[in-house]
């Protein structure tokens, strides 16, 4: 199932997304090539200094050894909330288990950035702290990050240009390690990858934010999460995606399948924020930007699931809600079937009404963001929503038909995307935001 990472990337082919940015890493069926290990010991990093070597986003290590792999009906008019019960407001009557279980996590990461802007007054990065001989390395590695970045994911890279150079650098690391793993299950070793192989990828996880990188891409990332105030949970959490798709090929209702985007999704957006920077200016609670890219990413992985309905189907899996499924008259067999019916056209309609309305949430925190960071975020949110409107286009085909953006209809977007990064947060919708207020 193709992963969206949440602030990070544009729609296209090659990309993944994160507050929108890594488009969806499965688009792009190339794997990263092999990886070089570095000594566990940060202090001791060794590794030869060939522009020409090549990484595998899916090797981790030559100790790791893998084994085998062993809501209610949606009617056209209908409103149904979106995130002021799974997001903003849990605590209210409609909040659900997962609903609840992703908002603690959002309370968390909030808290770290806020007890960062107490500090500082600003998320500046911490000053480098590096041991002789391991900065030459250090700067190959966040290089061979960019080279990863500008080969997957074109527009994003360029996004990311206009950063400046810390956070830039700090993106391209958490872009490769998300890669990475959404390739673990996804890629070309993903028939040999157990629980148990992800049980190390997560402790190999625990060592880099301990400072003990194993090959040089987790370097880039080890010294990032020193440098931002990035917390580990969002990462285990989009392993634990990964765990998901493993065991399960089918989701009961929405609430189980949201759990799911936020996973392997939403969680991209957590890590990105404390690096893509709020506005000095902004008057909204960090709550609500961590909400709007936590939004963000749910869009992009519904609008990923609804494109990819015939591809899943074709490996046997169905990333919709039974539940749903069932009110509208359809059921698996139709799916495996592939038959564009009105049945089918009218559930379509209104799944595509919930992304859009995730997306519509997601724009109310993307000008909070520091201001060289918006413009790559605008181009994800509008490039992925013209997906949708592709679907559509295609008389919701999604059995045997690609929704794609056409490279012109990108081309036009992009100048509309950096036109929006530059208006600032606005003071009246900020306060009314931190008040709860919608606007």
């Amino acid at each position: 199932m193709s992963v969206a990472f949440l602030w990070i990337v544009t729609p296209s082919v090659e990309i993944s997304n994160s507050f929108g940015f890594f488009d969806s890493f499965r688009d792009g069926n190339r794997p990263l090539d092999s990886s070089m290990p570095v000594s566990r010991d940060w202090g001791s990093i060794r590794a030869k200094k060939s522009r020409k070597q090549k990484w595998n986003p899916c090797s981790l290590g030559t100790d790791l050894k893998y084994s085998s792999v062993g809501g209610s009906g949606l009617e056209s008019g209908s409103n149904f909330s979106v995130l002021s019960s799974m997001v903003a407001n849990p605590a209210g009557e409609m909040a659900t288990s997962s609903e609840q279980k992703v908002y603690n996590v959002v309370l968390k990461q909030a808290a770290l950035v806020e007890k960062q802007l107490r500090t500082s007054g600003d998320l500046d990065v911490n000053p480098d702290i590096v041991l002789p001989g391991t900065l030459s390395l250090l700067s190959e590695a966040y290089d061979r990050c960019g080279e990863v970045c500008a080969e997957y994911a074109k527009t994003f890279y360029l996004g990311t240009l206009l950063m400046t150079p810390e956070r830039r650098r700090a993106i391209w690391a958490i872009y490769v390690w998300c890669r990475r793993t959404d390739e673990l299950v996804d890629g070309p070793n993903a028939s040999h990858i157990t629980p148990t192989a992800l049980d190390r990828w997560e402790a190999r996880l625990e060592d880099l934010f301990q400072g003990r990188p194993f090959d040089m891409l987790d370097a880039a990332l080890s010294d990032t999460v020193v440098k931002f105030p990035v917390d580990i949970q969002p990462f285990k959490d989009m392993i634990e995606g990964m765990r998901m798709d493993l065991r399960k090929s089918k989701y009961k209702s929405f609430d189980e399948l949201y759990l799911y985007c936020y996973y392997v999704a939403g969680t991209v957006g957590l890590m990105s924020v404390p690096v893509m920077g709020i506005a000095p200016e902004s008057q909204a609670t960090t709550e609500s930007v961590y909400n709007a890219a936590l939004a963000l990413g749910i869009a992009n992985q519904l609008t990923n699931i609804l494109r990819d309905v015939g591809e899943d189907a074709g490996r046997g899996r169905i990333y919709l809600p039974q539940d749903e499924l069932a009110q509208a008259g359809l059921s698996d067999d139709d799916i495996f079937a592939g038959k564009v019916t009105d049945k089918w056209r009218n559930f379509m309609k209104n799944q595509i009404k919930r992304a859009r309305m995730f997306f519509d949430e997601a724009e109310k925190g993307v000008t909070e963001l520091s201001a060289a960071s918006r413009w790559p975020v605008w181009a994800s949110l509008l490039l992925y929503r013209q997906i949708l409107d592709e679907i559509e286009a295609n008389d919701y085909n999604n059995f045997t038909k690609r929704a794609y953006v056409s490279k012109a209809k990108k081309l036009l977007a992009l100048p509309i995307a950096y036109t929006r990064s530059l208006i600032p947060p606005s003071r009246t919708s900020s306060l009314l935001t931190k008040a709860g207020i919608e606007t």
